[in-house]
């Protein structure tokens, strides 16, 4: 993993959502030597917060095993065409598609810009999140409880819903979940009751769409050097993020990937639903 352990992060923060080419140092998020075996081949996916972070390196996988990749973000345009353009060079079809998911209509608008860009829809990867710390529950204000469930669970459930239609036997959704949703967090309340949520609708969906032959998985990551990480946190937490674990380093978005490649994989993960795959950094978590 990437981190230089003498140096580590830096204290720096930024103006949410975060740009990529503003971050120190800068995450490994290209999926530069990976190399695919063509297990997405002929496949479309829709990668919600895909412009950056774990969306990116999400997105650059899939287009290297063979699939189309549509990316859906906020209003982070730079970082979304470097993305579509990583893509392209991977000799596959980028769609960009800006809109806040916090909306059910822009979550209907991007399966069906999906759809009517690129043809079918065989992969749906949630994963466009927000958070803001608080040190208190009495600090967290009901509009920021209600933005944070919107982002992290509204978007999940909208997004799935409208692409339902759309996926055949076989399909794989993936939802991003979190070491928080695992085991809580004290300054991120909010936003570990949604990636409990998350985990919770990964077995609901998981059990309901067994029948069409439709996977449900999660991935929850631990700490993962993002433009969340300083967009979201006070530059005091954002020096030395990720030294808590006990590989002393936050992951890199290109660490991460792999397991939605798993994930999205009939050959790798067919008798795989409900699961929720957990890359913390050797944090173990017994019961």
């Amino acid at each position: 993993m990437g981190t230089d352990h003498e140096t580590g992060i830096p204290p720096q923060q930024q103006e949410y959502p975060g740009r990529t080419d503003q971050m120190q140092p800068h995450p490994r998020d290209e999926m530069a030597d990976y190399r695919g075996t063509g297990q997405l081949e002929g496949r479309v996916a829709l990668v919600t917060g895909g412009d950056s972070g774990i969306g990116r390196a999400v997105s650059v996988a899939f287009a290297k095993e063979g699939a189309d990749v549509a990316i859906a973000y906020l209003c982070e345009d730079d970082d979304a065409e470097h993305t579509g353009r990583l893509i392209e060079a991977a000799g596959r079809r980028a769609l960009l598609i800006r809109g806040d998911l916090s909306t059910e209509p822009a979550c209907r608008d991007a399966v069906r810009r999906t759809v009517e860009g690129l043809g079918h829809l065989d992969v749906l990867v949630n994963n466009v999140a927000y958070q803001a710390p608080k040190q208190s529950l009495e600090e967290i204000t009901t509009e920021q409880w209600d933005r944070t469930f919107r982002t992290n669970v509204y978007s999940y459930f909208w997004m799935t819903r409208e692409a339902l239609p759309h996926l055949p036997r076989g399909a794989a959704i993936i939802n991003t979940s979190s070491i928080n949703g695992l085991r809580g967090n004290r300054s991120l309340i909010d936003y570990a009751a949604t990636k409990g949520a998350v985990n919770a609708l990964t077995y609901s969906l998981a059990q309901t769409l067994v029948d069409r032959r439709i996977r449900v998985n999660a991935v929850a990551p631990g700490p993962v050097w993002t433009p969340l990480i300083p967009s979201t946190m006070p530059e005091e937490k954002v020096a030395g993020f990720g030294e808590q674990v006990p590989m002393k380093e936050a992951a890199h978005p290109d660490d991460i990937a792999p397991s939605y490649v798993f994930l999205a994989s009939e050959r790798y993960s067919a008798f795989y639903s409900g699961e929720v795959l957990a890359p913390v950094g050797g944090e173990t978590m017994p019961g």
